[in-house]
């Protein structure tokens, strides 16, 4: 990988650049560590907005930002662009397509993958959103089904063209729905005048007894509430058990045909080949670590973020949830702990990681959100401005803070959608096959 070995110094690998990796990147201090950031991207992307992309609200750039812009103190720091697929935890390496490299320190930061839970029509046939190529394969696949559906007559295919199939209804199913709710009502009938955008249906699919299952009852309420005014049609304790790439078959029986299924229903931990299976929870692939972040067998391998499956602490026995804010402090604390303790020999005052909740939000759309701030529950108009200026400042990125900016006003005022481009046509099924 080209980089320079510096005897005086620790060597720091961290492996992903998303929330966690970041923090830690940004603020270890480089008279104690050489610090090595590698990522299959060259871009950190703010994912709470990906729906955004998907339809058509926001350009990529607004919600990515050059890793290299991001971590201005270059003094030992070094940033490889590579897929990491494999660790050799006796050597101390881990193996790239770009060659390998050893650490003194690993710190594993690579966030998580669309789970499918094992069903491989459905991983094959359905739309996941996770990243930024994948939100932007949906947003042609949205315009480019209404295109299609102007050209046929027949029925039955139009039907399946403009039928919507959102499988989740956490915060992202919830807001996608709500997104493809108002571009109906008030984008399509516009762009689309001799296509009856009546006939389009928007399905939510839950399959617990309610939607935002991390949430209060009063906010979940509140959002199957504002969901049902917009349209959308939300199938409550509705598992889903196969998808053929036509219609999608439930548990209910009830069975939708549609060419749009968005696959929104969880994530896993994004695994590198190199652990045991006594070092992972095999249902969710996720590391297992101590209270202090540290795996649970090897002494200097740490993980953070949504790859990490603390067990110990008991209000998150099944872990932290696979959300941005537990990443940042996770990354925060790692930061401080090798800053201040790795290398000192007194590690008596070393405290756990404590996870502290500050609240959850989620917005279904113009003027409508619910914001869960322990006892404080907000919605509406209210509840919307807080959940835009917390996602605005949440921005890496100057730009990046006005172009959003910019955009929402724009929307606000106009209920116009103004990146309604099909800039790189998708095929689900050649995608398959070239893989």
């Amino acid at each position: 990988m080209n980089i320079p070995i510096d005897e005086k110094l620790k060597r720091v690998v961290i492996i992903g650049a998303g929330f966690a990796g970041l923090q830690v990147a940004k603020k270890l201090k480089r008279h104690k560590f050489q610090v090595i950031l590698i990522d299959k991207n060259n871009y950190h992307t703010f994912q709470p907005l990906l729906y955004q992309v998907a339809t058509s609200g926001l350009e990529p750039d607004s919600i990515a930002h050059s890793i290299r812009t991001i971590i201005k103190q270059t003094h030992n720091f070094f940033f490889r662009l590579a897929h990491v697929h494999d660790i050799n935890i006796k050597e101390n390496k881990i193996y790239t397509n770009v060659g390998y490299i050893k650490y003194d320190y690993l710190i594993i930061a690579v966030g998580s993958v669309t789970n499918y839970f094992g069903n491989k029509n459905i991983e094959n046939f359905s739309l996941p959103m996770k990243s930024i190529p994948e939100a932007l394969n949906l947003r042609s696949t949205i315009l480019q089904n209404f295109e299609y559906a102007l050209l046929t007559n027949n029925k039955k295919e139009k039907e399946r063209l403009m039928n919507f199939v959102i499988v989740g209804g956490g915060p992202t199913g919830v807001e996608l729905a709500g997104a493809l709710a108002e571009m109906k009502k008030y984008v399509l009938p516009y762009d689309y005048p001799d296509l009856d955008i009546q006939k389009m249906n928007i399905h939510l699919l839950q399959a617990s007894p309610r939607l935002l299952d991390g949430m209060s009852t009063h906010s979940a309420k509140q959002a199957f509430n504002n969901l049902k005014d917009l349209g959308v049609n939300i199938w409550i304790n509705c598992l889903v058990k196969d998808y053929d790439g036509k219609v999608v078959f439930t548990a209910t029986g009830h069975n939708i045909e549609s060419f749009n299924v968005i696959w929104a229903a969880g994530v896993k931990g994004a695994m590198i080949k190199g652990f045991f299976k006594e070092d992972i929870n095999s249902k969710v692939d996720r590391i297992l670590v101590n209270n202090y972040l540290r795996t649970l067998k090897y002494d200097n391998i740490f993980a953070i973020g949504d790859i990490a499956y603390m067990v110990s602490n008991k209000y998150y026995p099944n872990g932290h949830p696979m959300t941005a804010a537990p990443a940042i402090q996770q990354g925060n604390y790692l930061a401080n702990y090798f800053n201040n303790c790795l290398l000192e020999k007194d590690k008596i005052n070393i405290k756990p990681f404590i996870y502290k909740h500050f609240g959850s939000m989620a917005t279904i759309g113009r003027n409508k959100a619910v914001c869960d701030f322990n006892s404080l529950k907000l919605k509406g108009f209210l509840a919307w401005i807080v959940w835009m200026s917390v996602h605005l400042f949440s921005l890496v990125g100057f730009r990046n803070r006005v172009i959003a900016l910019m955009n929402w006003i724009i929307q606000y005022f106009q209920y116009h959608k103004s990146v309604r481009l099909i800039i790189r046509p998708f095929n689900r099924k050649k995608e398959k096959n070239n893989k």
